[in-house]
Formats: C-alpha cells, sequence, structure tokens
C-alpha cells in the first residue's frame, strides 16, 4: 500500500458515508466521438477531425453543480487528511455540490485548462483511460499502459494525486481490478450489475466485505459500483446514463431514493454530450445505436437539475470523500 493510501485509510471518520444518506454523482468525461456505438464508423484516428463539444457541455455541468444550493445538512463536511494538503477538496467545502469526473487522457491531453478548472472548483478528478478502448480488446501490457499514463498525466495537470479510475463502457474483470489496484488507485467504479449489456464485465464481488456501498477488495482497495435495483432475481438498470434518459423522471427518481433508503447511498453516472441536443448526427450509425446515444438528449439537463433539487438533505461528496466518509 503507498502512503498517500495509507493517509486516506488513517483518516477515515466511521467508514463509507457516515451515516447519512449520499448521492454519488459521477461525469465520464469523454466527448460525442468517443462513444463505444460509434466506433464502427468513427475510427479513433479520425478523433481530432471532428468538431470537440465537451469542454462546453461539462462547463454547463460545472454551472449547474454550482448553482445548486445545498441545505446545510446537505452539504459535504470538511475533510482532513494532512495539515499541509493543499488540496481545494480538503479545505472548506465550497458553494454547489460535488462530483467526481472520470477524465479520459485523450480529452485530458488537449484540454488540461478544463482539468485544472474541475479540480479547482473542489471536485474530485479521476481517470477514464487513456483511449476509451474496451478494456477486454486490449492485451495486458496495452492496458496497463493505458491506465498509468492516463493516471500520470492527470497527477501532472492538476499537481495531486488521483484515487480513482472507471474503465469504458465498465469493461471490467477480476485481472483487471488487480492491475488497476496494482497502478496505484485507491478504487475503481467500473462494475455494473447489469448482465444484458454484453460489453459491461463481470466480476464476482460476493465474498467481499460492504462499507456502504463499497466493496474491500483488499485493504487499501475499493470497487464503488453503479446502482442498480436488484428485485426478485432480476437486475434494472437504474445508474443514470441512457437509462436515466429513457425513464420518465418521476420513476427514475423512486428508485434512487428506494436505493437510498436501503443503502444510504447511490451512484449515478452520466456524461457530457447527454446534455447536447445540438451535437452532429451520426446518420450511418444504426437505428438502435442511434437510438441509444440520442434519446432525450433535450430532457437531460433539466431532469438532472429536478433530480438534484429533488433530493434536499442529501449529502453530495467525491468517490474519495464518500470512501473518507466524511
Amino acid at each position: 500500500m503507498n502512503s498517500k493510501k495509507e493517509e486516506i485509510i488513517a483518516a477515515t471518520c466511521s467508514g463509507p458515508g457516515n451515516g447519512r444518506q449520499q448521492l454519488l454523482l459521477t461525469i465520464d468525461v469523454e466527448d460525442w466521438f468517443h462513444v463505444e456505438n460509434f466506433r464502427p464508423i468513427i475510427h479513433p484516428s479520425t478523433w481530432p477531425s471532428f468538431e470537440s463539444r465537451v469542454e462546453r457541455n461539462t462547463h454547463r455541468l460545472l454551472e449547474l453543480f454550482s448553482e445548486v444550493k445545498l441545505s446545510s445538512t446537505s452539504q459535504v463536511s470538511n475533510l482532513v487528511i494532512r495539515p499541509d494538503d493543499p488540496s481545494p477538496s480538503t479545505r472548506a467545502p465550497l458553494p454547489g455540490i460535488k462530483a467526481t469526473f472520470f477524465i479520459l487522457g485523450w480529452v485530458a491531453e488537449r484540454m488540461p485548462q478544463l482539468v485544472r478548472e474541475i479540480h479547482s472548483l473542489g471536485h474530485e478528478v479521476a481517470s477514464h483511460g487513456f483511449n476509451h478502448e474496451l478494456t477486454g480488446n486490449c492485451r495486458h501490457e496495452d492496458l496497463r499502459r493505458d491506465i498509468e499514463d492516463s493516471k500520470k498525466l492527470l497527477e501532472d495537470i492538476i499537481g495531486r494525486p488521483v484515487y480513482g479510475y472507471r474503465a469504458p463502457s465498465f469493461s471490467i474483470n477480476a485481472d483487471m481490478l488487480k492491475l488497476v489496484e496494482d497502478c496505484g488507485y485507491l478504487y475503481d467504479s467500473s462494475y455494473n450489475s447489469f448482465s444484458a449489456n454484453n460489453r459491461y464485465g463481470r466480476v464476482d464481488l460476493a465474498g467481499n466485505g460492504n462499507a456502504g456501498i463499497a466493496k474491500r477488495i483488499s485493504e487499501g482497495f475499493y470497487e464503488l459500483p453503479i446502482s442498480n435495483i436488484e428485485w426478485a432475481a432480476m437486475v434494472i438498470p437504474a445508474g443514470g446514463g441512457g437509462y436515466f434518459r429513457l425513464y420518465p423522471l418521476l420513476l427514475f427518481s423512486m428508485g434512487v431514493k428506494a436505493m437510498l433508503k436501503k443503502q444510504n447511498a447511490y451512484m449515478f453516472y452520466m456524461h457530457p454530450w447527454e446534455i447536447d441536443p445540438h451535437q452532429p448526427h451520426v446518420k450511418e450509425a444504426s437505428p438502435l445505436s442511434r437510438f441509444r446515444h440520442y434519446v432525450n438528449l433535450d430532457r437531460t439537463m433539466g431532469k438532472l437539475r429536478e433530480l438534484i433539487t429533488g433530493l434536499d438533505g442529501c449529502g453530495f461528496p467525491t468517490c474519495r470523500q464518500y470512501l473518507c466518509g466524511c
């Protein structure tokens, strides 16, 4: 275990969540042309030729998070790891909610100012890998390089450690979890239990101890899975993304509140392109891919605001803050 992990574990208050209902907002920072649905049509070598919209869309999310005012009972409490730690996330919290931004290395390399802005506002900067390739398609040494390079790039930009990783399209497995831990991360957030999507990876977490919604993989490493509803023998996808855009807000909010009541925490994910109805339309994609990508883009921003403001009294910590129990 490295020294930074030891500092975080030593600073744990009373375990993840600290007894309060917590909603973990996570943003996978990638552009519209990075998505797996368009990979058969848009080759990575052509990415630089497309209009980038990720910066303006991420700014809209940052503005929303700063605008929303939390009650005194829902504000994230002060996190203290070291007296000399200058990180904004370890001082008195800034106005608005806090989120974790899993940033693609390809984006960070071209827009370091966006990464620094996210960090300066007190949000958590985490890694989404470098090239957004499904991990099952990568050789072990290439995957290690992707995970390590993205971490180092982000750390060089913000001058602070990066603790979290999320695989593209939740493509995770047991070997990769070990690799993420070996690369120095505190946690992974790549497991989605909804099995009907064949891109999502499979990991057996049944034998791992619970710490809130987190699963303790080892003494210094956790899995923070996407939240889904388990009903009878079924898993109903309810963690965000396209499911958030597709479901009526009332139904989605009921599911979130049920999971918060049951587990005291809920993990939500989305992408900046999901609030952008004016992005280019890829007509060559299959009808299913077009539906999955474009459905209800014009409603997402309003639904997100309503979801957040409808959970008054709920805490909105970063993933790292949640694991530190504050």
